[in-house]
């Protein structure tokens, strides 16, 4: 079992000796920890979390979510739908405006919808059954359609990543492979591109032209208040100098703090924390289907042997079982289709992992595992999955960089010898995973999909026969068959599911629950 790193080896004092970010004394100004570096800055062109995160602040949707997952408007007024179900009207607020100051058209939305329709999943099975968006104004859209489409609302609404943001018709009109690069929404902040530095810093300052909704705010719904004029990121990858300056208050929130250090946090007089998002996490490893060894599902199943979710927890997360669960299945705990798969399916055992390994007729073709040193939530799993890979046979490459270099690298389709790779971990929120709509461990769209690009007709076949089903028993048992395909024939492996603490000083409030550190409603005092 790979030991976990201990960060507190010099005790409370290493923790004041650590280098101190500077001070900022402006009570309107928050200074905020994100969980890792912010590299792209298109939360169109990748799912990283940071840069949703990130564009939670910039832009805003068509519809929002509340607690219970509903979906509300947001930009939109309202909408009518025909009584076949085959058009949908959708007329946006009055006086929306870009930071530009350009005003928010329906063009501007038509283009921003079939942008992220071609990236992603969801929105590549809205446009399935598109038929034409078009403009009546420039307040005023529709779709026509070639047959209703239930989740309609939900799909537009999608929070988490690969969220559907507006953005200006001259932007969206980007190729959806290559990323915009100029930051201009019309969310609650403004990005500051001049302030800009990977790596380091990140600030945004309050958009005095937004005009927040009247409804009270609930997860990505509703008024979407700026109480702070500006926020800064500082991108702290050491953990224990996160630590030191939340207790001097040189910082004000530290979105994910280490496990090692939550009980140094909870002893801080001036430190509060909070689970935020009570559905947790899943981690998950994918290997790249598109070359050997992992194009052979026979070696894939042979890795998904030998995991053991308990040594995953324990590496990334500590010994706090309150905290971290076991979950044999890529639906996640808390979702409406979790059924544990069981130890038949995912047994941990390392001798019967060795002797299929074997028998799938491994090679010895080189596994390249990419794998970041400056996540805490990741870097863990890689080292593991390299430990027990090595153990079993495999000839194991553990390439680790910065996350940017890996959220870089998982789009190189190349062989290992060229740049690509075997091998990634990641983990994602429970209610971005839940359905067969959301969530892409379940999905097989080969090149079209997510990064390893696992191909599977029949995967592809149940999703849309979920999506269109009307009974929800229906539905249960076609998302039941898939989720059983998608983990038999490894399209994701399931490593465990967390909580996790964010940290904050006493004096912020009225930080709301979801799956993102939204910046709206946080205010001091």
């Amino acid at each position: 079992m790979i030991p976990r790193r201990h960060l507190l080896a010099a005790g409370t004092a290493g923790l004041i000796a650590a280098p101190a970010v500077a001070q900022n004394t402006r009570a309107a100004t928050l200074r905020f920890v994100p969980q890792a570096n912010l590299s792209v800055l298109d939360p169109i062109v990748t799912t990283a979390t940071v840069t949703g995160n990130h564009g939670y602040y910039i832009f805003d949707t068509l519809y929002g979510v509340d607690a219970q997952l509903a979906p509300k408007p947001q930009m939109v007024e309202g909408h009518e739908v025909s009584s076949d179900g085959l058009t949908w009207s959708f007329r946006l607020r009055e006086g929306l405006r870009f930071h530009d100051g350009s005003p928010v058209r329906s063009a501007d939305c038509i283009a921003s919808i079939k942008r992220w329709c071609a990236r992603e999943p969801f929105g590549q099975l809205l446009a399935r059954v598109v038929e034409e968006w078009s403009a009546t104004d420039d307040r005023n859209f529709r779709a026509r359609l070639k047959r209703p489409f239930p989740l309609m609302l939900d799909a537009l609404a999608k929070p988490d990543s690969s969220t559907l943001f507006i953005m200006p018709e001259r932007l969206a009109a980007t190729d959806p492979a290559r990323a915009v690069t100029e930051m201009i929404g019309s969310g609650p902040f403004r990005f500051v591109p001049g302030e800009y530095n990977s790596g380091s810093r990140v600030v945004y300052e309050k958009f005095d032209g937004y005009r927040p909704r009247p409804e009270a705010p609930s997860w990505t719904s509703g008024g979407k208040v700026a109480n702070f004029n500006r926020i800064e990121w500082h991108i702290l990858p050491d953990a224990a100098t996160a630590a030191a300056a939340l207790q001097a208050g040189e910082v004000d929130w530290w979105e994910r703090p280490h496990p090692d250090l939550q009980p140094l946090l909870a002893r801080a007089r001036d430190v509060r924390r909070e689970i935020t998002d009570p559905n947790g996490r899943l981690a998950v490893m994918r290997m790249n289907s598109l070359h050997p060894p992992f194009d052979n599902a026979a070696v894939r199943k042979a890795v998904r042997l030998s995991v053991a979710q308990e040594e995953y927890m324990r590496a990334s997360r500590g010994d706090d079982r309150t905290e971290w669960f076991i979950n044999r299945s890529l639906w996640p705990r808390g979702t409406p289709y979790n059924r544990d798969e069981g130890e038949a399916m995912m047994p941990g055992d390392l001798d019967r992992a060795r002797a299929a390994l074997r028998e799938a007729g491994y090679g010895g073709e080189r596994v390249v595992v990419i794998n970041p040193t400056d996540f805490p939530d990741i870097g863990p799993l890689g080292q593991v999955t390299a430990d027990r890979l090595k153990r079993i046979g495999m000839n194991v490459d553990l390439a680790e960089s910065d996350w940017g270099t890996v959220v870089q690298r998982r789009t190189n389709r190349e062989t290992v010898d060229k740049g690509g790779w075997s091998i990634l971990h990641t983990t994602g929120g429970a209610t971005a995973w839940a359905n067969p709509a959301l969530s892409f461990l379940v999905r097989g769209q080969g090149t079209d999909g997510w990064f390893g690009w696992w191909r599977n007709a029949r995967a592809e076949e149940l999703a849309e026969a979920w999506l269109f089903a009307t009974d929800p028993e229906r539905q249960k048992a076609l998302a039941t068959e898939l989720g059983h395909l998608a983990l038999d024939d490894v399209s994701f492996l399931p490593l465990g599911q967390f909580v996790i603490r964010t940290a904050f000083r006493r004096d912020i409030t009225g930080m709301l629950e979801g799956s993102s550190p939204y910046p709206w409603n946080v205010r001091r005092g």
